[in-house]
């Protein structure tokens, strides 16, 4: 018989586990420094009544070719959602008791050389993505990209997804680096984080609100790798797993995922 997951928290299904791809997507400029760009997003936050601009990493949640698969590692398991249903994402409730073993066998498919179970190139996100925020389609021969190494939260702590709130979530990142190799392309790029700023960007999500939309606006965020490093390295060890500001423009906490000789002690890197 197929299985068919369900949706939502039930009992013993209480651990939220969200594995995704993320991509440092990097260029370099004609003086050789190393930029890297993320994804910035302003989203309407209804219970704030504002939309709220934060960066972060290109990237998005592994789809689930095979449920029934998965379903042999983890028993009974249920989506997190209608839409993590309907797109296969890897954002599930599941038995705390069998992290282990699915982290184990997700690195196992990270490491494979086919996609029989899991979603592990990161080309559909980015492509995707970037068109969310530059309204250009790229092409494959304007980049290349590589894997570089898997980063396991193994502490549960509580999501901002607003589909399971608060719910304890654990995470896994396989982490990705995309160069782009096209100039027109990365002139685009700065092009598009030079011209938006935060406030533009908020105006935009509302101005997407009234016109009927989900309230959200897109646009590229380009930074000195350097730079980004050195701030991580002034910090804590404790705050660097946070939000944190890069000038004005507020960081998800998995960028330093990207960064992978910066200690974070909640992180587990697994290379290659």
């Amino acid at each position: 018989m197929e299985h068919r997951p369900g949706v939502g928290l039930t009992p013993e299904l209480t651990l939220r586990v969200s594995v995704a791809t993320l991509v440092r997507v990097v260029f370099t400029t004609g003086l050789h420094e190393p930029m890297l760009v993320l994804e910035r997003k302003a989203t309407y936050l209804e219970r704030e009544q504002c939309a709220v601009v934060k960066a972060q990493p290109f990237g998005g949640a592994a789809r689930i070719h095979d449920p029934s698969l998965l379903y042999k590692i983890t028993g009974d398991f249920h989506f997190d959602s209608e839409r993590s249903r309907a797109e296969q994402d890897f954002r599930i409730f599941m038995r705390p008791s069998a992290w282990d073993a699915v982290k184990v066998f997700c690195v196992e498919q990270f490491q494979a050389s086919n996609e029989a179970v899991l979603e592990t190139s990161p080309a559909r996100e980015l492509a995707e993505e970037l068109h969310d925020s530059l309204g250009v389609q790229i092409n494959p021969d304007q980049y290349i990209y590589r894997p570089l190494w898997t980063v396991a939260e193994n502490d549960p702590t509580p999501t901002a997804n607003i589909h399971a709130e608060t719910q304890p979530t654990i995470r896994l990142y396989r982490v990705f680096e995309t160069q782009i190799v096209d100039s027109t392309l990365w002139g685009q790029i700065q092009l598009n984080s030079d011209r938006f700023s935060d406030q533009d960007l908020q105006h935009r999500a509302l101005e997407d609100l009234r016109n009927g939309g989900e309230g959200r606006a897109n646009a590229c965020m380009v930074l000195p790798v350097d730079a980004l490093r050195q701030l991580y390295l002034s910090l804590s060890l404790d705050q660097r797993n946070s939000t944190i500001s890069f000038k004005t423009t507020a960081l998800e906490r998995n960028v330093v995922a990207l960064l992978d000789d910066i200690t974070v002690p909640q992180y587990q890197y697994i290379k290659p």
